[in-house]
């Protein structure tokens, strides 16, 4: 049991109630499009298509592999590729078949359409079918900045990334500088990936935030969906910054 039970009941279950998962996380923030990192370091994603490679002739196979070697050949960082794996989602899609179904004035046709939406959705869960979505994280960590950890103080801050009101403001001032260096190699590896046959789309704000969550909510995020991101008005730091200085002031006044 355990001792502080005693004196303070329940204050330990409160400690656990107001601990977050995003306290365990590197991920500090998620803005204009990049992912922030608690120790200020960014990562930009870029979600890439896919190639038949094997239904290609064999003079296409060879100007890929030489493209893909030269794009490799090109990169001067490192870089991550990912690929994902995840139940096929066909919500849009029986949503649309139900709704055509709703329109129909026959009701035999109707009555069809339901069940051929019924169908496919226990289809998908039956045959339990995944696809794959392929992505490219790209780097940029600003270790020539002041105040950055050594290799012991990193490996600790990996085990438990903290996050603090100087970290915060850290992260702040030097994000400007450290996004355009990360652009730069955002634009390496889109033009090298081109180069390839790939189509590449760069995953903005709301894209990233849909994916950490569906990342780290695997079961709940079948069933709950974030419908309601593309109504978000996300808002920058520094707007921000100008709404919490305006409440200031106006908690001044009134205090006057």
């Amino acid at each position: 049991m355990d001792p502080l039970a005693k004196i303070a009941p329940g204050k330990s279950q409160r400690q656990n109630d107001n601990a977050s998962t995003q306290a365990h996380l590197r991920i500090g923030e998620i803005r204009d499009d990049v992912v922030v990192l608690k120790n200020g370091g960014l990562r930009a994603i870029l979600e890439t298509s896919s190639l038949n490679f094997n239904l290609k002739s064999e003079q296409e196979q060879n100007s890929i592999v030489y493209s893909y070697q030269n794009f490799l050949n090109s990169l001067e960082f490192p870089i991550q590729i990912l690929i994902r794996s995840k139940k096929l989602d066909i919500e849009k899609y029986i949503n649309q078949v139900q709704q055509l179904g709703d329109k129909q004035e026959n009701t035999l046709l109707q009555e069809q359409t339901y069940e051929y939406a019924q169908y496919v959705s226990k289809l998908v869960d039956y045959a339990d079918i995944m696809e794959k979505h392929f992505y490219v994280v790209i780097p940029y960590d600003p270790g020539n900045l002041e105040g950055q950890p050594n290799a012991i103080q990193s490996f600790f801050q990996r085990l438990s990334p903290k996050d603090s009101i100087a970290d915060i403001k850290k992260r702040f001032n030097n994000f400007s500088k450290v996004k355009k260096d990360l652009m730069q190699r955002v634009n390496v590896v889109r033009s090298g990936l081109e180069s390839c046959g790939l189509q590449i789309k760069d995953l903005k704000t709301k894209d990233l935030i849909n994916l950490f969550y569906e990342t780290y909510n695997p079961l709940s995020s079948r069933s709950t969906k974030l419908r309601d991101l593309d109504g978000i008005s996300l808002k920058s730091d520094e707007e921000l910054v100008v709404e919490e200085e305006k409440k200031a002031e106006k908690i001044q006044k009134a205090q006057k």
